[in-house]
């Protein structure tokens, strides 16, 4: 006899919002946030899943997690604003979705600043026609930059500058070609390949990342440039370059240590953390990166209104 499936109820996973809305979930915002700062938090989260889909799938607990941490730094998830993103990835070791912490360039800024050591700080894409040369003993840069905006973010990008000047004087400056920072991401990154990459099946099979920016991907073979190096090169460029500048001659305060130990990692509920190797950062993401076994590397019902107020029922500031 067959069994008609509609007639087995089906267990719905549970919402990121009704997850928030525990009681026991309630009270650890609360001791770790509270009153108005966990309401803006809350609908942050919101706002956060509601934008990216694939974070609806993710372990709800690892979502919040890496929101904590964004909270510790006074980090917006916000994708507009680019200075953290939580990123689903794949774990097949446990069979789960989980989200992981991944810091923006502009979070890197935002901490760099916000340190007080650095009197200026900049990262910068450089545009065909833009350079005239970079003296690597001096560290001084000759450009004349594009001023029109439109015509700016339309040109070619050909290299990456970054730049920061202390409080007493000391400088560092470093330019990298679009060339060297392409042989970087294929070194560092499994998800991308500078060249054609040629699979057993041929559905798996990948362009060079020139064909791909030259728009030679048919549409049904996108989901194959899941990296994000290959979505947004440019703000993936910018990350690498401030890492580079400020890991090699920065002073980090406490905060900019945290986020460097804990950029691209799996957030444990008992504030152990598991980095998660070349771990990819979205502007905006939209599919769930897959990550194999000790490989190195919801829905938003209601009105935010409605959210906060079930949220803060009874809640003592």
């Amino acid at each position: 006899m067959t069994v008609n499936n509609s007639l087995i109820p089906n267990k719905k996973k549970q919402t990121i919002t009704t997850f928030l809305t525990g009681d026991a979930v309630k009270n650890k915002i609360n001791q770790m946030v509270g009153g108005k700062d966990g309401q803006r938090f809350i609908t942050s989260i919101i706002s956060a899943v509601s934008t990216n889909p694939a974070l609806a799938e993710c372990d709800h607990s690892t979502i919040l997690s890496s929101a904590m941490l964004g909270e510790s730094l006074k980090l917006s998830p916000s994708p507009q604003l680019g200075q953290y993103y939580m990123v689903p990835f794949k774990d097949r070791k446990n069979n789960r979705v989980v989200a992981t912490f991944v810091l923006g360039y502009k979070g890197y800024l935002q901490l760099a600043i916000r340190s007080g050591y650095y009197k200026k700080i900049n990262v910068l894409a450089i545009k065909e026609g833009e350079l005239q040369n970079f003296d690597p003993l001096e560290e001084v840069i000759t450009a004349t930059i594009i001023e029109d905006d439109d015509l700016r973010e339309a040109a070619p990008t050909i290299g990456y500058y970054a730049m920061f000047e202390y409080q007493n004087g000391f400088r560092k400056a470093m330019y990298w070609s679009k060339k060297k920072m392409i042989a970087h991401a294929d070194k560092y990154s499994p998800a991308f390949s500078k060249d054609p990459v040629k699979a057993r099946d041929s559905k798996y099979n990948k362009v060079s990342f020139a064909d791909f920016e030259g728009g030679k991907v048919k549409g049904g073979d996108m989901w194959l440039y899941s990296s994000f190096w290959y979505k947004d090169f440019d703000n993936m460029a910018l990350k690498t370059m401030l890492r580079q500048l400020i890991s090699r001659w920065g002073i980090m305060s406490i905060e900019l240590q945290s986020a460097f130990e804990r950029d691209e990692t799996l957030l444990h509920e008992d504030g152990t953390f598991e980095y998660i190797e070349n771990a990819e950062e979205p502007e905006q993401v939209g599919e769930v990166i897959d990550v194999k076994p000790n490989q190195q590397p919801e829905e938003h019902t209601g009105s935010d209104a409605s959210i906060e107020n079930s949220f803060f029922d009874n809640e003592q500031a």
